[in-house]
């Protein structure tokens, strides 16, 4: 099992690198999905630059809706900020129920074209899964194990930063991963208002009817989004393994 899951990996690692750096290589299979002797390649701008671009703009967001997003969850788990917890869940909620597309629309006359109304609507779009999985991670430490801290005399700062969140790790590190892969996607969005990235290659096949350009833009999006889940749920694999043994060496 391991050894097939490191094969696709690898086979999926190659083929994106042939996309970003030698899809000219794929150009016999991409040539019959064009009209009218259309180029098969997309050559208007670096694939790899705009991929670059891609990620920052994901990376960016997911750093600012992690930091409000865990920070919240924190405070609304707390004693003093539990009545907080409804207004907040549903302004998750609505960050990602508003549509993207509503909020480029909103943002544009604000900020201007380019990158910053796309942060902004993916900000909003990744609070969701890192907050609900944040509160539920710190909702899940066992009742024992916190009455055996304080206890020991911890202070709600030690308790919070010792117990609490190293336990609920590995549930905000899925959160992380779940909002990681919806921005991956929805960050191509953000080319209809000048921001750098892949949506630029999709767009460009929509409009001029190119198939093969389409494909190229969908197949990165869809490559980084499934090796940077694998990624992060390698993180989180070894961040459960490392705070189960240092539990289970803490009780020894």
């Amino acid at each position: 099992m391991r050894l097939a899951a490191a094969f696709f990996r690898l086979l999926a690692w190659a083929l994106l690198w042939v996309l970003l750096f030698r899809t000219e290589w794929l150009t016999p299979i991409l040539k019959p999905l064009t009209n009218f002797d259309a180029p098969p390649v997309y050559t208007q701008n670096s694939l790899a630059a705009l991929a670059a671009g891609h990620l920052e703009l994901v990376a960016v967001s997911i750093l600012g809706s992690a930091v409000l997003a865990v920070a919240g969850g924190i405070f609304v788990t707390r004693r003093s900020g539990a009545e907080f917890l409804p207004l907040s869940r549903a302004i998750a909620n609505a960050g990602q129920t508003f549509p993207p597309v509503a909020v480029l629309a909103l943002a544009v006359p604000a900020t201007g074209f380019g990158m910053v109304p796309t942060l902004i609507a993916l900000f909003f779009y990744g609070l969701l899964p890192i907050f609900e999985n944040t509160v539920a991670g710190v909702q899940q430490v066992p009742a024992a194990i916190l009455d055996a801290a304080d206890g020991m005399g911890m202070s709600g700062r030690q308790r919070l930063f010792s117990i609490e969140l190293p336990l609920a790790l590995p549930l905000i590190l899925e959160g992380l991963k779940i909002a990681t892969v919806i921005n991956i996607g929805t960050a191509t969005i953000g080319s209809t208002v000048a921001a750098k990235g892949l949506g630029e290659v999709i767009i460009a096949g929509l409009i001029s009817d190119n198939t093969a350009f389409i494909l190229q833009g969908g197949l990165i999006v869809g490559l980084m989004a499934v090796l940077i889940y694998d990624a992060i749920g390698l993180i989180e694999r070894a961040a459960t393994r490392k705070i189960g043994l240092r539990f289970a060496q803490e009780g020894s």
